[in-house]
């Protein structure tokens, strides 16, 4: 019985006792760490990449590689800092011709990194190749021009006046083979329904690169919107020489125009024409063909709305 007693006080703590056991516990724990931490470790770290090259006369087509695996060796302490990210330079490459230097190769690597890594050996790098993909910059000023296709009007309503942009032109900065792809004229996209009121509206500049810089992103589109009026008119049909041995059964097209109430009178006594083109067109014997005319001298405030 004296031995069970004696047990039981020896493992009955009160609450000094068990905040003493902790703290023992806590110190044991942090020497054994602290301990830990002063012996040498090789293992793997990712350390930032930092590519060096005239941005001036090149840009980035492609994402360049953000950091760089490399397996290393250090005193604890050095190898927790890295890995937890604290006090990590960038590595720093070097780009003697990024427009010709589509990949680097761990081997050429090894002398760079361990150069700048300062007390930590490097053992061997993980990563096998960096993939670059750099090109000359290149600069061109393109002309804008909105598309009204997304834009519908009440009943009744229309454009009645030119269309503005402002500035009527961009300044694009990026890849040269992205900028030297693109055609003479960008589309400004504005969208709104049920139009019945003046538009001024700010439209992006999209050129669906996230390596082109525009200048200015965007612009502003402005054009007066009031009361219209369908118009029919014969429009006469221009032709040039038709082919020996053909005929054109019309000499003049019936077309409907959309025309602002403001300038009916004045619309009515514009010279509108319509051309049709010939050229390299074969017509067999008893052969029927149709064609589509374009219309010419069409003024800013009227849009062409049919042609039979």
């Amino acid at each position: 019985m004296n031995f069970f007693r004696a047990l039981s006080n020896l493992l009955r703590f009160d609450r000094t006792n068990w905040k003493a056991l902790t703290l023992c516990f806590f110190a044991a724990a942090i020497f054994w760490m602290f301990n830990a931490l002063n012996k040498n470790y090789a293992t793997n770290v990712n350390v930032p990449l930092h590519f060096e090259f005239d941005n001036k006369k090149f840009v980035v087509v492609e994402p360049l590689p953000a950091y760089i695996a490399l397996n290393v060796s250090g005193n604890g302490w050095e190898l927790l800092r890295k890995s937890l990210g604290v006090k990590v330079p960038a590595i720093t490459m070097p780009i003697e011709r990024p427009a010709e230097t589509r990949k680097i190769v761990a081997s050429s690597l090894a002398p760079i990194v361990a150069s700048q890594l300062g007390t930590l050996k490097v053992n061997y790098i993980v990563t096998d190749t960096l993939r670059l993909s750099i090109e000359p910059s290149a600069t061109r000023k393109i002309k804008l021009v909105v598309d009204l296709k997304g834009v519908s009007f009440k009943k009744g309503f229309g454009r009645t006046g030119p269309v503005l942009t402002l500035p009527d032109s961009v300044t694009l900065d990026g890849p040269k083979s992205f900028i030297e792809s693109l055609s003479d004229t960008l589309f400004l996209n504005l969208n709104a329904n049920k139009v019945n009121s003046n538009i001024n509206e700010s439209v992006e500049v999209v050129v669906h690169s996230d390596f082109v810089n525009r200048n200015p992103p965007v612009a502003e589109v402005i054009f007066e919107v009031g009361n219209v009026e369908e118009i029919v008119r014969l429009v006469k049909l221009i032709t040039p020489k038709a082919p020996w041995g053909t005929e054109i059964a019309d000499d003049s097209v019936r077309c409907i125009f959309m025309v602002p109430e403001k300038f009916l009178n004045r619309f009515l006594s514009e010279p509108i024409t319509l051309t049709l083109s010939l050229e390299n067109t074969t017509i067999s014997k008893g052969e029927t063909k149709s064609f589509l005319p374009s219309v010419k001298n069409v003024p800013d405030y009227a849009e062409v709305v049919h042609i039979d």
